[in-house]
């Protein structure tokens, strides 16, 4: 019996091959995707603005790109706050390794918590619904990187990003359908085949992905 999750969070890989016992029970996709790709891993974070923040560097960029460019961010911006990030002009930006794009995005979320205070770490104690509401109302946060810190960085359970592109062309793949699924249609997918363990399939999914590509790690890739 798969094993119940408090607040229906992951924090442990003993989580994760729960959420995989229970989802090789029910779908003979994901049987298949754990056969030839093995258990996905962990994949936590922590959260707040750094671990938001690590999120946006990540869009769109390989793995390995994104923790290089993470890595020069980290060491570059101390203490990594919001107030410290926000007192940092685009050429010191610039110098961790970021593009013109997430320097604007970084800056503008930076100096908007900088300002009303900083309470991404209060997000931990509400619902799914009302943390992504919540973060896609900052500046240059949209759905994706919202699903993203819900499922790294909260490790809910049944979080999920169907407007992934990884995710979308692993669920064709696996599935055998004719075209990738839009987001809407992953979505559905996701609710009708995967609940309530979606944040785990995702992690599946994103395993297969790789298995897929013959090499490198799992990695989501926003849109």
């Amino acid at each position: 019996m798969a094993k119940a999750l408090k607040s229906q969070v992951i924090e442990t890989l003993d989580d994760i091959e729960a959420g995989m016992r229970a989802l090789k029970r029910k779908c003979p996709h994901m049987r298949r995707a754990a056969r030839l790709a093995g258990m996905p891993p962990l994949r936590r974070n922590p959260g707040g603005f750094a671990g938001l923040a690590r999120i946006v560097v990540g869009q769109q960029v390989s793995v390995a790109a994104a923790n290089a460019i993470w890595a020069r961010v980290a060491a570059g911006v101390q203490p990594l706050t919001p107030q410290r990030m926000a007192a940092l002009s685009e050429a010191e930006l610039r110098a961790c390794g970021l593009s013109r794009p997430k320097i604007v995005t970084l800056s503008r979320l930076a100096a908007h918590l900088a300002k009303g205070g900083d309470w991404l770490p209060s997000l931990a104690s509400e619902s799914d619904e009302a943390v992504r509401k919540k973060l896609t109302a900052l500046p240059g946060i949209g759905p994706w990187t919202a699903d993203i810190y819900l499922m790294f960085c909260l490790g809910r359970a049944d979080s999920f990003a169907p407007g992934d592109l990884a995710l979308q062309i692993a669920a064709q793949r696996l599935l055998d359908l004719e075209a990738r699924p839009s987001p809407d249609e992953l979505a559905e997918i996701a609710a009708a085949r995967w609940r309530p363990w979606r944040g785990v399939a995702a992690r599946m999914l994103w395993a297969y992905y790789a298995y897929e590509k013959r090499g490198g790690g799992a990695e989501p890739i926003g849109t």
